[in-house]
């Protein structure tokens, strides 16, 4: 384990040595004076709704040893006040950033395993970090801290860990290609390539590009490829002379196969089926699309050679992050899935197939806008009031402006007037649901994350509890 030295903080940042001990070890680092701890290194960075220099001084006082900022005045009373800490002033602290994770990622020589995907990052990140932890001492993105400040972040924080599981998201071109040039990864992982950003990047095809862009990181990554995804699938087959690629899939034939699959409300078995032989997989979770996640989990274990004991003991004990499927059982047999921090068309499809395994239960879905679809909104949600129709789901609930149309098509496809409902509030949403629901009943919560359906879900599970 190697640590950064503040002169090395001041070479690599271009930055200017205020005051301070050149010989400063940064252990650990934060951006946010809110949660920050005795002895960290505070970068102050500056976003569209806030401004981390205004702070420097609150984070000396909270306990930071080091500050490294921009665009503010150090006047001699502050520096005789702050005598014993050290202060690097920068031009731009975003690009600061960048250049101290790059720098302390290069002291690394360990597997750093990066997902990206339209959708499944996040639960494919829980699970391959848990069969990776099986092996190494691992660091992983916590929550959604997959963009151009968390990242480089996560990075920082390396202490003597022996892996890193991290998530890569992106909304436009070019992101992605920020995020691997950091963090230099050793196995990359393209869960799947949908709809999510298509207002952005204009077709599937450039968030293809997009996704693709995760493999500019270095030079030979092993690649894992979600097979039964149609570009995916067409980008291996005309890659797989070129590239080291791991396939998985359920459907098409692939390295990875899952076979006699048995899905259940809370957990599903199924046998790996592989050229070097069959193990048998217990997941935690319900639902097709977290077997796609265990096989991949596998495929990063082959490629790190752990042990199979091991790869299905990781696959059978990880956790999910919260707000995804995040099962809530109340009593009477009423669960609330909050599954509310994101969605697209395809994870909605997964959430609703997953549903559908409660084959003795009323399903109700409480569902939101997709944002950021731009031209393509009223057709894909037009899309997902098809599928709620096709899963039989028993009550659909609607809210925000483009979900007009989920609700409009679920009727036109064949849904009753009494199974489909449309409120402008939230308010009005859970009104209706504390009047209808009764035991047995399964509720799931979904929209993009800007619609805020996680505080639904947890209201509603607040006000189904005191009911009981």
């Amino acid at each position: 384990m190697k640590n950064l030295k503040l002169k090395e903080i001041v070479e690599v940042t271009k930055g200017k040595l205020i005051q301070g001990n050149p010989e400063f070890i940064c252990k650990s680092f934060s951006k946010d004076t809110r949660t920050i701890q005795k002895g960290d290194t505070y970068i102050a960075i500056k976003g569209e709704k806030f401004d981390g220099n205004l702070f420097w001084q609150q984070a000396l006082e909270k306990g930071a040893e080091c500050v490294i900022a921009s665009n503010i005045e150090y006047e001699s009373k502050d520096l005789e006040k702050y005598k014993d800490k050290n202060i690097i002033k920068v031009e731009n602290t975003l690009e600061a950033l960048y250049s101290i994770a790059k720098l302390k990622r290069s002291f690394y020589e360990i597997p750093v395993i990066a997902i990206t995907g339209s959708v499944g990052k996040t639960s494919t990140k829980d699970i391959v970090a848990n069969v990776v932890s099986q092996k190494y001492r691992t660091r992983k993105t916590i929550g959604n801290n997959n963009n151009n400040i968390g990242l480089p972040f996560t990075i920082l924080n390396l202490q003597d860990e022996e892996a890193m599981v991290l998530e890569m998201g992106m909304n436009h071109l070019g992101e992605i290609s920020l995020l691997t040039s950091i963090a230099r990864p050793t196995i990359c992982i393209i869960t799947n390539i949908g709809t999510s950003h298509i207002g952005n990047l204009g077709s599937r095809e450039n968030i293809l590009k997009a996704k693709l862009e995760i493999l500019e990181g270095t030079e030979n990554p092993t690649i894992l490829i979600n097979n039964d995804n149609d570009l995916l699938h067409k980008w291996q087959e005309e890659n797989k002379d070129k590239r080291r690629i791991i396939t998985y899939g359920i459907h098409e034939p692939s390295q990875l196969n899952a076979k006699d699959i048995q899905l259940k409300d809370d957990s599903s078995e199924f046998i790996c089926h592989s050229q070097k032989g069959n193990i048998k997989i217990q997941v935690p979770v319900g639902g097709e699309h977290f077997i796609l996640n265990a096989l991949c989990a596998i495929g990063v274990g082959k490629a790190l050679e752990i042990e199979n004991q091991k790869i299905i003991k990781g696959i059978h004990e990880f956790e999910l992050t919260k707000k995804r499927m995040d099962i809530t059982e109340i009593k009477g047999n009423i669960k609330v899935i909050n599954d509310a921090y994101n969605a697209s068309l395809e994870s909605i499809e997964a959430s609703l197939k997953y549903i559908m395994e409660f084959k003795n239960n009323r399903k109700i879905a409480v569902l939101g806008d997709i944002l950021e679809l731009g031209e393509y909104a009223q057709k894909i949600h037009e899309q997902v009031g098809e599928m709620v129709y096709q899963n039989k789901i028993d009550v659909l609930i609607g809210n925000g402006k483009n979900a007009k149309y989920m609700v409009e098509q679920a009727k036109k496809a064949g849904m009753l007037p009494d199974q489909i409902y449309y409120f402008e509030s939230k308010e009005e949403i859970l009104h209706k649901l504390i009047q209808m629901v009764k035991p047995g009943d399964v509720i799931l919560c979904k929209a993009s994350n800007g619609m805020r359906f996680f505080e639904l879900a947890e209201e509603l599970q607040k006000k189904l509890k005191e009911r009981c």
